[in-house]
């Protein structure tokens, strides 16, 4: 493996800036996402939410009854209390890279591969342990689901309810991916190359949209499609503990996790915190802490 050891030279409205000493053909790939400034991350936010937004406007999988404007104020409101936790991790992963760049500390460091395989290996382990594994035990861990219930409670799924999570949903999401980065480590720019394809994964897997059967089922075969995501968003066991991908499904095929039926069955939701208001942001950030909300295995189908 060739490397690249930074050093933290600037903190500004930009976010961290990064000295490189390059070495090897890595050099601009991890260049440009080391050094994406933060404006930059947050339109592709924004404008892969927005292209969604407008494509399920023109190609809905289903006909939702609701106020999109009302119920996106809710999603995007979850979405801003997340983004100022994720300065946090960014800050606090810039340190850790700071501090084990120069160690050639991690499995990666102990093959020689093309840059191509380490990035491909670095995704896959990435999307195994701080994606699939951690959304496992958002589900099964009684605890965890209690938080996670936030994200299915949305009984309008869209682009914007790929936004919608609980703050220590998300903290234990991030601290699983840096446990990630720890073990393996990878270089900060295959993380953020990461970060950016999980973005596209999220909004488009939650958007409202209509796709071919035969081409939602042919990407299903390697990657997670819009309709086998909605699997997941069902209100009742046990295709609410279906799916647990973000980008890729092989995840599920190989520990029987997958569900894909017919979309028309889909109800959205979740059985066991339906008395709540899902669009009231009070409401939904105090649900891990209220004692009416079951926290025990749903019913099922």
């Amino acid at each position: 493996m060739t490397y690249l050891h930074w050093v933290i030279v600037e903190i500004n409205k930009n976010g961290f800036i990064f000295e490189g000493v390059a070495c090897g053909s890595m050099d601009k790939f991890l260049a440009f996402f080391e050094t994406m400034p933060v404006w930059m991350k947050l339109g592709w936010v924004f404008v892969v939410l927005a292209f969604f937004w407008i494509l399920e406007g023109n190609y809905p999988l289903s006909t939702l009854i609701y106020n999109k404007k009302h119920h996106a104020r809710t999603n995007f409101i979850l979405l801003a209390i997340v983004l100022l936790i994720n300065g946090i991790f960014a800050a606090l992963t810039a340190y850790i890279f700071h501090k084990t760049g120069d160690g050639n500390f991690g499995l990666l460091h102990m093959v020689d591969l093309p840059f191509w395989l380490e990035l491909l290996i670095a995704i896959i382990i990435l999307d195994l342990v701080a994606q699939y594994f951690v959304h496992y035990l958002l589900h099964m861990v009684p605890a965890f689901w209690r938080l996670h219930i936030v994200h299915h409670s949305d009984k309008h799924v869209d682009v914007t309810t790929g936004t919608r999570h609980h703050p220590l949903d998300f903290t234990l999401r991030e601290t699983f991916a840096l446990i990630t980065v720890l073990i393996t480590g990878m270089p900060i720019g295959f993380y953020l190359f990461y970060r950016i394809l999980s973005v596209f994964f999220t909004y488009w897997t939650h958007a409202n949209i209509k796709m071919p059967l035969w081409l939602d089922k042919g990407l299903g075969y390697v990657f997670i499609s819009p309709n086998m995501h909605k699997f997941h968003h069902h209100y009742k066991a046990p295709w609410t503990d279906s799916n647990y991908g973000n980008i890729f499904s092989f995840w599920d095929r190989m520990f029987g996790t997958l569900v894909y039926e017919n979309v028309e069955d889909i109800q959205y939701g979740v059985d066991i915190a339906d008395q709540t208001d899902d669009e009231n942001v009070r409401v939904q950030l105090g649900i891990p802490f209220n004692k009416n909300v079951v926290s025990n295995k749903r019913h099922t189908s």
